[in-house]
């Protein structure tokens, strides 16, 4: 069954406007306001006063869908219960399996139906966006327009001719269950066009942002440190936010994260928070000063994750590396059933210390590509007490007790399941923060160094 998230009241259905005409239309929206619900009235909205957030979104499905008239909600990049209904009703429309996911087969037809609208002219004012109707209450999956009101700004590259730069605005309000005497709404504005044509109104954007007030850049794909608009926008935000468990080439991508650091780049990656309780249960394996002592044993690491991204396996051993002061020496890899890395550190004693990160195939990798399953910390002196496993709930210690590491390590402990790992919950905590983040610049530090041993 797909979650459930609050009732949404449109404040203001998508409203095709000009590039000028954005401030004057929102501003509008908000001095309108005054419809009246059955108990004749709807409580005051307050408008965006907290931050804004610019999302880079190459993933095209809410656009598919809204444009091909399944979806009614807000184009926010984030992928949720609204979002996943709208593709279950496609796929039921064609008799493709119901997955609620944007399949290959169901974006094929989404493209098409989405032609088929722009050549019959279904499309509001003839250009844009048309969203249907729907007489069931739309929810989102907005876990940030629910606990703050904000402005959304969601640029979205589109393929095809360079037609210029369409923009929408509109305004949603999440009504919670319990009592409120104020509707807490969210201002969206969409701006679509080809990668190009977004580039070049990439000047405007700055005056859209609310001043005085925080602004956040989601850039939803691996991002260029030489990409014009990109750099035009992190500049202006007190926070660029990421999320490697969805890069195309990790490791590489992972140095131009570093790259941007360097240039003082305020980075935030939510894969890095995915990783908070797996670091949270190694110092506390550690807590005691018998163990604390023993950390200097350690030289011995061995990571599973789900195959498929190494990026979280990589950001904990870089911020394990960076924390007992490993310098890097040596880096290979090597592909098969099992994606092997093999990296060797110096300890400050000189004592060698090699790790190994397993990619495991899993046979349902789940939202999240590359979660860690399993971690083992130990030492070839056998009077040393720092062993240390900590595995995933669903069966994580399959290999490492295989390999007796279970046995042997002097604590053992679990990762409970976190439905927190998901984009639009971290994203709702990132967006309570900004600025720079030490320990985690630290730690892809620590591992740009290792992986330059590859190059």
């Amino acid at each position: 069954m797909a979650p459930q998230a609050p009732t949404i009241f449109s404040l203001q259905a998508p409203k095709d406007v000009s590039l000028t005409e954005i401030e004057a239309e929102l501003t509008q929206i908000w001095q309108s306001y005054g419809i009246t619900g059955e108990d004749g009235g709807l409580p005051a909205a307050t408008r965006a006063t907290t931050f804004t957030l610019v999302v880079y979104e190459p993933e095209e499905t809410q656009y598919l869908l809204a444009a091909s008239g399944f979806y009614n909600g807000p184009i926010d990049g984030i992928l949720g219960p609204q979002t996943e209904t709208a593709l279950r009703e496609v796929q039921k429309q064609y008799e493709l399996p119901q997955t609620g996911t944007p399949t290959k087969e169901t974006l094929a037809i989404l493209r098409e139906e989405s032609a088929k609208h722009q050549r019959n002219g279904a499309l509001d004012n003839g250009a844009g966006i048309s969203y249907s109707s729907s007489s069931a209450s739309p929810t989102i999956a907005d876990e940030i327009a629910i606990r703050n009101p904000c402005r959304i700004i969601a640029l979205c590259p589109v393929a095809g001719e360079d037609e210029g730069v369409k923009a929408q605005v509109s305004a949603y309000c999440p009504i919670q269950k319990q009592s409120s005497s104020t509707l807490i709404c969210c201002e969206y504005i969409t701006l679509s066009g080809t990668a190009s044509a977004l580039e070049r109104i990439g000047g405007m954007i700055p005056a859209l942002l609310i001043g005085g007030l925080p602004k956040f850049l989601w850039w939803k794909a691996t991002p260029d440190p030489n990409n014009s608009l990109f750099k035009r926008l992190a500049a202006v935000c007190n926070n660029v936010i990421v999320d490697s468990c969805h890069f195309n080439a990790p490791e590489s991508d992972l140095l131009s994260l570093e790259e941007l650091v360097e240039t003082s780049i305020p980075l935030a990656d939510l894969n890095w928070r995915r990783l908070a309780a797996w670091q949270e249960l190694t110092a506390e394996a550690y807590d005691s000063p018998n163990r604390r002592a023993a950390l200097k044993e350690i030289d011995r690491v061995t990571i599973d994750y789900e195959k498929g991204n190494p990026a979280q396996a990589l950001l904990f051993l870089g911020w394990l590396a960076s924390r007992l002061n490993w310098e890097p020496v040596s880096y290979q890899r090597e592909s098969g059933d099992y994606d092997i890395t093999r990296i060797r550190f110096v300890a400050q004693d000189q004592r060698q210390v090699e790790a190994e990160l397993a990619g495991v195939p899993v046979a349902d990798v789940g939202d999240i590509v590359g979660d860690l399953i399993a971690l083992r910390l130990s030492s070839t002196n056998p009077k040393a007490d720092c062993g240390t496993v900590i595995c995933s709930e669903t069966g994580g210690c399959m290999r490492m007790e295989t390999h007796g590491g279970a046995q042997s390590a002097g604590l053992f402990q679990q990762v409970t399941s976190l439905s927190e790992q998901k984009a639009e919950v971290l994203l709702s905590q990132q967006v309570q923060r900004w600025g720079r983040e030490a320990l985690f610049e630290e730690s892809l530090g620590a591992i740009a160094k290792t992986l330059k041993l590859g190059n």
